[in-house]
């Protein structure tokens, strides 16, 4: 078991470390450039592969959160109980008496 896991963990993370090297935008990678990244982590596949992981890549702060950019403005993943939008779509759905829908409806 254990030779399997020594053949399995390395694998795994250089397969992890290639596919995210591919996948990764050109102007978040540092040090070096994209097809260099690659073909470090294909032929060496264990050195390579951390040496992605620590420095290739810029890293965001995990406490930062989800944040996209969308018409120029930054946004940021708020949760449905924090969303006045949300909140205030749910107090529109009080207003509404459940008999009117049944009538409006054909």
């Amino acid at each position: 078991m254990l030779r399997v896991l020594m053949f399995l963990v390395p694998l795994a993370l250089s397969v992890y470390a290639f596919i995210d090297c591919i996948s990764t935008k050109d102007d978040d990678i540092r040090h070096m450039p994209k097809p260099l990244w690659a073909l470090l982590v294909l032929v060496f596949p264990l050195v390579g592969s951390i040496s992605w992981l620590i420095a290739g890549k810029k890293r965001r702060p995990a406490a930062e959160g989800w944040s996209g950019v969308r018409g120029g403005r930054s946004r940021q993943w708020v949760a449905p109980d924090d969303n006045p939008d949300f909140l205030k779509s749910l107090d529109d759905d009080k207003d509404v008496d459940p008999d009117d829908r049944k009538r409006d409806e054909p």
